[in-house]
């Protein structure tokens, strides 16, 4: 059997056993005119398809791969930990390890509990504000993903946009009614809903740059008054970084910003594109956590010796290596000018927007900062634009609500490279 034809069956096979034929509904290529991509390996910043093609990657696992597919030094790690065993159940140094690099870079992040995602990252953290709080409502903004957890599956980011679904069947009514949903960007929309149910609302969680509706960055002044807000109400203010922890500085977002919240999530990069995921935030808070307090969370594969192992090794790097930040901006803020000056050149109307190292391209007429703004993008154009790239050999997002992700492994003839496949769909769009 020839690899195409391989492909094909393999692609029947997954439709008839996986819902979709996927195993998350981001990785579906709906209805474009290509076949999705099967990855057999990758290496650098590139990933092989099962029929044999080499693409270009700008998803990188959506975002946990600073220095690119399998860079040595992490594989070294992880084969290291395995020969050790993969699980046991029990308490480890490496869990030490890395519990003591996040919270000795973090803002305000005295203890920190190691779990399996970002979902079970974010869900674990409401529970626990909930817990000190002993209040039940939450505020989360719109657009902003934070999980398919069911208090936050209203108007959320990522797949959810790309199929129009505003939430979710399958979620208790009553959970919807204690979420509350506020427009990005837009402080006196908070302040006016915090006061419409103030002492009710036990914590606010936010992406402090948005990262599922594509790039959204605060406004100036916008996070620091968030803070201001919850503070004056007692409401724990959560920071979901499980896309900017550690991406956007080895400070994480907090750090950028010099803000500190009550409470962080993590996911993705502290396990070096391993699964995990991560809570920690203020003594107090952290402390109604069993076994020291009445919130219970648990988890048998929290902690797992391979991902801490490849956590340690990846985090070691960047804080030794702080230069790779400046490598990611420069890249992302390359192909920020040069595909700006190609929408103009060939009259498409697309935007870009872009945050240190992420970056995104919008296809819409006017700067995008709100989720109002996102809904209004040109998604069949996006559409067209992703099939052209996919042919092209660069692989983005099947969504156009998500950042690309350049790498330390994006060189500056990949960069090229990408720019010219931009141009080239362009004039075919032009058309």
């Amino acid at each position: 059997m020839d690899k195409t034809a391989e492909k094909q069956a393999l692609l029947q096979r997954s439709r008839e056993i996986m819902v979709g034929g996927v195993n998350s509904p981001v990785r579906a290529f709906g209805d474009v005119d290509c076949d999705p991509v099967i990855v057999t390996e990758a290496k650098g910043a590139r990933v092989t398809d099962l029929g044999g093609e080499s693409y270009i990657d700008y998803v990188c696992s959506y975002g946990p791969l600073i220095f690119g597919h399998a860079p040595e030094f992490l594989l070294t790690a992880v084969e290291k930990a395995l020969h050790r065993g993969t699980t046991y159940g029990f308490t480890t140094p490496s869990e030490v390890e890395l519990a003591e690099l996040i919270c000795a870079s973090y803002p305000g992040c005295d203890k920190i509990r190691m779990v399996n995602s970002g979902t079970e990252a974010t869900m674990s953290a409401i529970r626990a504000a909930r817990g000190f709080t002993g209040r039940d409502k939450i505020l989360k903004f719109e657009g902003c993903y934070h999980g398919h957890s069911d208090s936050l599956l209203v108007k959320s980011g990522s797949g959810l946009l790309t199929q129009n679904v505003p939430t979710s069947k399958g979620i208790v009514r009553e959970l919807i009614e204690k979420t509350l949903v506020c427009p990005y960007n837009d402080a006196d929309a908070l302040a006016k809903m915090i006061d419409e149910n103030k002492g009710e609302i036990a914590c606010v969680i936010i992406e402090p740059i948005a990262g599922n509706m594509g790039v959204l960055p605060p406004d100036d002044g916008y996070l620091r008054k968030v803070r201001e807000l919850t503070e004056k109400d007692d409401i724990i203010l959560i920071f979901d970084e499980v896309i900017t922890g550690f991406r956007v500085d080895y400070r994480s977002a907090a750090g950028l910003f010099d803000i500190v919240p009550d409470m962080v999530c993590f996911g993705k990069i502290i396990g070096g594109g391993l699964p995990v995921g991560a809570y920690g935030g203020r003594n107090e808070i952290m402390e109604m956590v069993a076994p020291l307090g009445p919130v219970y969370q648990g988890g048998t594969l929290s902690g797992n010796p391979l991902a801490m192992a490849a956590g340690i090794a990846n985090l070691t790097k960047l804080r030794d290596e702080p230069e790779v930040y400046d490598r990611l901006s420069a890249a992302a803020a390359f192909l920020d000018k040069e595909i700006t000056a190609l929408c103009g050149q060939y009259g498409i109307p697309a935007v870009t927007s872009r945050f240190k190292g992420m970056f995104c391209l919008f296809f819409s007429e006017k700067p995008v900062r709100s989720y109002a703004d996102v809904m209004a993008c040109d998604t069949e154009l996006y559409k067209a634009f992703f099939e052209g790239m996919v042919k092209e050999g660069v692989l983005l997002a099947p969504s156009q609500f998500e950042a690309w992700f350049p790498s330390a492994a994006h060189d500056q003839a990949v960069l090229d490279r990408t720019v010219e496949a931009v141009k080239n769909v362009f004039k075919k769009l032009r058309k």
